[in-house]
């Protein structure tokens, strides 16, 4: 017990943060290493103990006793003695069960479990009986190497992680270095091309689960560069699947720039082309493109193409259903997650823990600010109020209309232009969700909008004009949320969102994350229609940006001719 502690523990795995507490930061932080922020009010914020964020803790090398220390430091009365049971009970699971090589048929791997008992368990439970288990000896399980990603995917789901050491396969051989570069740092010891000691340590830490593993780095950390240095460090063909073709374009030019990789060996599989070469780069649109719904995925195969040693999912966080399935086929090729958060607003984080690997590494956007190695941003949200003809459409709506027209506020142009007059000289984004809307803001901000029906040749011809200088606005759909390269974007305005995602509020914010030259300083204003369903959403979307340590400050927008005073 300590009787001055920021938390209060409860029996039902949740954790209240008091936020006027003066160790509230710190606290925070620490509770994030285990536990996951589920709400965000003003005078408390929850937290929520889960299976899942138990498990990664534990892949992360944190003991039930370590966890349950920290919580003891952090609450004012004491730990429920049912929860500290809980706690020691969900960590203890985690290593159980272990997967191998068999040792004379490679069509079959053994699940081990630590005693007779926890298999006797198993054995009981439906789910696994159409995976053609036998149990050849009283601790193990023989299976189906075909069937490698499915157990462990229904063992992960009825509560029983599995470590797999059944190996991977080498894959076809790639020789790839990095291209000459000043190392930084004394004593010329640090990487060429100034690998940071944070990427050294995320790709140390991936190569020695053997394999399999998602590492977690905010936006502009240098994600990329991580898979980079896993080429690097594997020397194997690469599948890598990435979020839209902007990314694809990306990672071939880092390729290019970075590692001693010729044109020719890197191949771009997407609409417009399809290639297959040693290193390969693909969109989650085009593995899943198909011509009707009752047709197979026309691409899946590519896969299976090549003898792939190295499969890198690129924002694995939007990992579409379809390549959850293709993965758990591919369980012997080596893979690497890269994302800047495991939140899915699907709920399959757990297909992401079993099937690509739990969370090898992770470092908090507020450790790598205090470094500088990101820009430091002050958050604002800006409420704006409904005018008297847009508050009769709203009360007399539904609750989804109701949010489209808070979210389409046409109050919101005025507040943007006032922004970005505020910002004068400043690159702003100026982000948003429905066409109508940013076809309307783009006029009266008069600047251009890319959307997903801009051609790819434009919106690149506009993202360059960006980064020159040449235009100092831009005007983005979804399409920006991901992957897109803009380092010198200091100010977003998101105008509307996806109801409470709380995924994109973070890449969203990712947008202007990259350092800046002077003060090193980004600003992130968030729009939102006062007195409306679409502050609820807000709240939602804040989450996991608060949970990293970020506060939004609150300010009201009054009558246009009271506004931004």
């Amino acid at each position: 017990m300590n009787g001055t502690g920021a938390c209060i523990a409860r029996k039902d795995k949740t954790v209240l943060l008091e936020c006027g507490h003066p160790g509230f930061g710190a606290a925070g932080m620490e509770l994030a290493d285990y536990a996951e922020l589920v709400k965000s009010l003003p005078a408390y914020h929850t937290y929520r103990i889960t299976p899942l964020s138990l498990w990664n803790a534990a892949a992360g090398g944190m003991t039930a006793q370590e966890i349950i220390t920290s919580l003891q430091r952090l609450a004012r009365w004491g730990v429920p003695a049912g929860l500290e049971e809980e706690i020691r009970k969900l960590v203890m699971r985690y290593g159980r069960l272990t997967l191998h090589a068999h040792t004379a048929d490679s069509r079959l791997v053994v699940l081990r479990a630590d005693s007779p008992a926890l298999l006797d368990e198993l054995e009981g439970l439906s789910g696994l009986d159409r995976l053609k288990l036998s149990r050849p000896g009283a601790l193990e399980f023989a299976c189906p190497a075909v069937s490698r990603g499915l157990l462990k995917q229904e063992l992960t789901r009825l509560g029983y992680p599995v470590l797999d050491y059944a190996g991977y396969r080498e894959g076809q051989g790639l020789s790839l270095a990095w291209m000459n570069g000043e190392p930084e740092g004394d004593g010329g010891n640090a990487a060429p091309f100034g690998l940071r000691a944070y990427q050294q340590e995320a790709v140390r830490l991936f190569y020695g689960t053997g394999g399999s593993g998602v590492v977690v780095l905010p936006c502009g950390a240098g994600k990329t560069v991580v898979g980079l240095a896993a080429m690097e460090k594997l020397q194997c063909e690469t599948l890598i699947l990435t979020s839209n073709t902007t990314s694809v374009g990306q990672w071939r030019e880092e390729l290019l720039q970075r590692t001693t990789l010729q044109n020719g060996q890197i191949g771009e599989y997407t609409g417009e082309r399809q290639e297959v070469r040693p290193v390969t780069l693909t969109t989650y649109q085009m593995l899943t493109h198909r011509r009707s719904k009752e047709d197979e995925f026309i691409h899946m195969d590519l896969f299976n193409e090549r003898n792939w040693g190295l499969i890198i999912y690129d924002e694995v966080h939007l990992l579409p259903a379809p390549v959850f399935r293709a993965t758990a086929d591919i369980q012997a090729t080596r893979r690497l997650g890269l994302t800047a958060t495991l939140i899915r607003e699907d709920g399959r984080e757990g297909d992401v823990f079993s099937l690509i690997g739990p969370r090898c590494y992770e470092l908090p956007w507020r450790s790598l600010e205090r470094q500088g190695w990101l820009a430091a941003v002050e958050c604002v949200e800006l409420v704006v109020p409904m005018d008297n003809t847009l508050r009769s459409k709203y009360l007399y709506a539904g609750g989804k209309e109701q949010f489209r027209l808070a979210a389409g506020n046409p109050s919101k142009a005025e507040a943007a232009a006032k922004i970005i007059q505020e910002h004068n000289g400043a690159k702003v984004l100026v982000i948003g969700q429905y066409l109508d809307q940013l076809e309307a803001l783009a006029g009266c901000l008069n600047a251009p909008l890319i959307t997903g029906k801009t051609p790819q040749r434009e919106r690149n011809a506009l993202y360059e004009a960006f980064n020159e200088g040449e235009l100092k606005v831009l005007v983005v759909s979804k399409v920006a949320n991901f992957a897109v390269n803009l380092p010198d974007a200091s100010v977003a305005i998101e105008v509307s969102g996806a109801y409470g995602s709380r995924q994109e509020e973070a890449q969203r914010l990712g947008r202007i994350l990259r350092p800046k030259l002077g003060e090193n300083r980004a600003y992130f204003y968030t729009l939102v229609t006062g007195d409306s369903r679409e502050q609820e959403f807000a709240l939602r979307r804040r989450l996991f940006l608060t949970e990293q340590g970020y506060e939004y400050a609150v300010r009201t927008a009054g009558p246009p001719e009271e506004a931004w005073q």
